[in-house]
């Protein structure tokens, strides 16, 4: 269990490091080129979200960290698990809206979608206030049932110092519906436009190919690139949630969170926000360049 603990802050630490780094590049890397693609606004906004969200686990589990704050173990409780699970429900909005933008930016001028394209800056703004507004308020039940660790026996422990009050079965089955209605709607959103994708590449492939056999160098673009990276990140997504799914179904099925199983699941829940940053900078020329300059600079001044 200590090792699995140790594991966790570990890869906790990671994932802030990668987030905050990759937020940094960016802003340096708009600087520079005075473009922002919708892509851009996105993947920051989910560097953001998952910064936070591993900010926050880190707040509850380490006793100096949650000691530090001034506020009674109560309310600490109600914030930082609110706050938990209201990020967890902007990562899969996000994905999923990375997915859809990403379809939009590579759709022909006959897909229907293809008529917010030029546009689609400004539509993201209004996408962002939708989701905040739908996860601030979808889990605002999470005030009302968290509660600082107490010797009650009708307590679902979440962490060392935060419980969860037991729910009678209508209000525990509409909590379930809703949430598992609105994870299964972004996630059916992803998948839909993740195999839109594919076709779309498989069609890019054939033509790379043809003009290969006509001696002309084919060459990866940009949004072919980006399109392969958001794949990717929605892919992993999917494999990662569905596990956190079952391990969460499992544990409040039974209303016992053994400790190991606890510390499984923050793993589990917390592999994406870890790695899709460096998925992100890895897969991004503009990155890789400006990580160069900077490192060419910071060897100069040495």
């Amino acid at each position: 269990m200590l090792l699995l603990k140790n594991v966790y802050f570990i890869q906790a630490g990671i994932g802030i490091l990668a987030n905050a780094f990759f937020l940094l590049l960016h802003s340096f890397t708009i600087q520079q080129v005075h473009r922002l693609r919708p892509t851009d606004i996105t993947t920051c906004h989910l560097a953001f979200v998952h910064l936070v969200m591993l900010l926050t686990t880190l707040d509850i589990l380490s006793e100096d960290m949650f000691q530090l704050w001034n506020f009674p173990n109560e309310l600490k409780c109600k914030l930082l698990f609110y706050l938990s699970r209201v990020m967890r429900g902007l990562s899969i909005s996000t994905t999923c809206l990375l997915s859809i933008i990403q379809v939009i930016t590579i759709s022909p001028s006959s897909f229907c979608l293809s008529r917010f394209k030029h546009k689609l800056t400004s539509y993201i703004v209004f996408a962002f206030f939708c989701i905040w507004s739908l996860n601030l308020y979808t889990n605002s039940y999470v005030i009302s049932y968290t509660v600082a660790h107490s010797n009650r026996t009708n307590l679902l422990n979440v962490s060392r110092y935060c419980s969860v009050s037991s729910m009678n079965s209508i209000i525990m089955a509409l909590v379930l519906t809703l949430g598992l209605s609105q994870s299964g709607f972004f996630v059916g959103l992803m998948l839909l436009s993740s195999m839109y994708t594919v076709v779309c590449l498989c069609s890019h492939q054939r033509k790379s190919e043809y003009l290969h056999s006509m001696s002309i160098s084919p060459r990866i673009s940009p949004i072919k690139r980006v399109t392969r990276t958001v794949l990717v990140l929605v892919s992993f997504f999917v494999v990662m949630y569905c596990l956190d799914i079952i391990i969460s179904s499992f544990s409040t099925r039974l209303w016992r969170y053994e400790p190991v199983v606890l510390d499984i699941q923050r793993l589990v829940g917390n592999v994406y926000a870890t790695v899709s940053p460096l998925v992100l900078i890895s897969s991004d020329k503009r990155l890789i360049d400006h990580l160069h300059t900077v490192i060419d600079m910071a060897t100069i001044l040495k």
